[in-house]
């Protein structure tokens, strides 16, 4: 029988997920909050989607992040268009569903580390990291097989091509993100006392 905190936590995920999956990151410039008027806001080039499959491994655990994202990659195979490009079954040959595949382990092993131990913030930011490479490691493991079954001919090119738009490009805003959602989940499981 699944906890009801860990159940809730999966029903908080895909909301978060699906919210994320549209909400893009964005971080204002430190030296603008002196002067209130020239407040600078730079967007980090990626949405909070990560961050949410993040935030409830550190939060529920996981089995709450590993049901979360079954769920999310559920309704986006069969119902609802919740992916950035819509949804259905067509989406199995869009290149990025690797990534969305990775939210499950991903998750699952942000969980696993993140109760491993009373939080503590270098805990919570290394469950993050193992959460944010495991999602990496799945997508591009997708990335390669796609490759190796649709192309002929050269297919070194196109490959390292996508590995560099959907894994390289993206960590740099994916690290910020997991940076806050480190932070958030330390003081949240500090108010709730777990």
């Amino acid at each position: 029988m699944i906890p009801p905190v860990e159940f809730l936590w999966a029903i908080i995920g895909v909301l978060l997920t699906i919210g994320g999956t549209f909400l893009e990151a964005f971080v204002t410039d430190p030296a603008s909050l002196w002067d209130p008027q020239n407040v600078q806001v730079h967007s980090l080039g990626v949405t909070y989607q990560i961050g949410a499959v993040l935030l409830v491994g550190c939060m529920g655990g996981k089995n709450a992040a590993a049901m979360s994202q079954i769920a999310y990659l559920a309704l986006g195979l069969t119902v609802l268009p919740v992916f950035s490009q819509g949804g259905g079954f067509g989406y199995l040959a869009e290149p990025t569903f690797g990534y969305l595949l990775g939210f499950v382990p991903g998750g699952w092993v942000c969980g696993l580390l993140a109760f491993r131990n009373p939080p503590k913030l270098e805990l919570l930011a290394f469950s993050c990291l193992c959460g944010l490479a495991t999602i990496h490691s799945v997508g591009i493991l997708y990335l390669v097989a796609t490759y190796l079954i649709q192309e002929a001919g050269d297919r070194i090119v196109p490959l390292m091509e996508a590995v560099n738009s959907y894994s390289i490009a993206p960590l740099a805003g994916q690290l910020a993100v997991a940076c806050a959602v480190t932070v958030l989940s330390y003081v949240l499981r500090g108010l709730m006392f777990y």
